[in-house]
């Protein structure tokens, strides 16, 4: 009998010493594999940089389309997930070695071999009814990986095309290449929309009215509370496709004291960011964006830059013709607006007491139109007076002895 017991505790340390070594070796691997992971990821962001700027990488040459065969940006989240299977990986095996070393233990004594049994039957049922549920599941899961694989193909496929026609390497008559970005998000939406409802049936669990349930429940919380995204969406679809906008464009938004102006910085979908003189930036909700008039100062420019304007009111005793190069003097005088295409000046109302002129000249750079109009007030005020011309709108209660009226010499 103590042979018998000198036995079996030779045998549980022998495999308590086993027990020790499998869980170290689990590990090890476990630990291997996740620097592995850290590898490759840093590996792909060194090989393939994206240009914060844009969504193109920072190599990128115009003339060829770069196929795109990684993708920096969602690998580390996958690098996450993978880590994180195989921490539970491990410490499935690591229960498994430890539930299978404990019932093995027990079977070694006399008086602990009836509990070393069932322990080991429950471990066996456990193990066959979890290999069997996986073995029913495998082809169903097969079927999910092959379907987002197609998918993510697919929208890589999508992708290449659109960027291709954003940058104009590509041309196509139904797809305008400032609408391209917003067609591609799209069309990757609809991929992978069919793509969950093609993988659905297959994913395990689908069939059960708990799943069922819980998809109805989230089916009318995203229903109940998304009106406010959708109309928020659809205004930016309006807003993309009709070409109100783009970024770049002096624009203001409104009339009247509650306009903004600014500079379009991005069309996103649910707002539209500008920037204004003040360096500020602006966040206005697309669904606002539509239900005000937009003025766009740069969409007809072409190279010729934004045009804009400014008025005075002179009396009918100064020459127009004076008026006219005065005008044109001060705007020569003020940086910042174009030689080419030349300022001009145009009479917009012959009023009761006065002529109404209005100068136009092309403005080079939109954020500083403020700073523009300012210097060219003052080249204004110094043109008329260096010529003796008072800026004044005259208003007169009684007819003057004299008439009103300018000399008819040209100046």
């Amino acid at each position: 009998m103590t042979t018998d017991l000198i036995l079996a505790w030779g045998l549980a340390g022998l495999e308590t010493g086993l027990l020790l070594v499998f869980l170290w070796g689990v590990w090890r691997l476990a630990a291997r594999l996740r620097h592995w992971l850290d590898d490759s990821v840093a590996r792909s962001c060194d090989e393939e940089p994206a240009d914060p700027h844009g969504d193109q990488p920072a190599d990128h040459h115009p003339e060829r389309l770069a196929l795109p065969v990684k993708v920096p940006g969602w690998m580390p989240y996958l690098r996450s997930l993978l880590a994180r299977i195989v921490e539970l990986m491990a410490l499935f095996l690591s229960a498994a070695l430890l539930f299978s070393w404990l019932s093995s233990v027990l079977l070694l004594f006399p008086l602990t071999e009836p509990v070393g049994q069932r322990l080991g039957g429950f471990l066996g049922d456990a193990l066959g009814t979890v290999g069997q549920g996986l073995l029913k599941q495998l082809p169903g899961l097969i079927v999910v990986v092959v379907i987002v694989a197609l998918a993510q193909a697919a929208v890589q496929a999508s992708n290449t095309l659109f960027r291709a026609v954003s940058r104009r390497q590509l041309q196509l008559s139904m797809i305008h290449p400032e609408t391209a970005s917003a067609t591609r998000r799209l069309v990757a939406l609809a991929i992978w929309a069919f793509a969950v409802v093609a993988a659905y049936p297959y994913l395990p669990g689908s069939q059960s009215e708990a799943f069922k349930g819980l998809s109805v429940l989230l089916g009318a919380m995203v229903t109940l509370g998304s009106s406010g995204v959708v109309n928020q969406l659809m205004s930016g679809l309006v807003l993309v496709y009709s070409r109100a906008l783009r970024v770049g464009d002096h624009v203001v938004i409104g009339q009247g004291a509650d306009a903004v102006e600014g500079v379009v910085q991005q069309v996103g979908g649910l707002a539209t960011k500008l920037v204004n003189v003040r360096n500020e930036e602006i966040t206005i909700p697309n669904a606002v964006l539509m239900s005000n008039a937009i003025k766009n100062y740069s969409r007809l420019s072409g190279s010729s830059g934004t045009l804009f304007s400014t008025r005075i009111s002179i009396g009918y005793d100064a020459e127009w013709r004076q008026v006219h190069a005065l005008m044109l003097q001060a705007a020569a005088r003020t940086p910042g607006l174009r030689v080419e295409p030349k300022p001009y000046v145009l009479q917009r109302a012959l009023s009761d007491f006065y002529v109404e002129y209005e100068l136009l000249a092309h403005l080079d750079r939109p954020l500083q139109r403020l700073q523009v109009l300012s210097h060219l007030h003052e080249n204004l005020q110094d043109c008329f007076n260096e010529a003796g011309v008072q800026i004044m709108s005259p208003h007169f209660m009684l007819q003057p002895a004299q008439p009103v009226m300018a000399r008819r010499e040209a100046p």
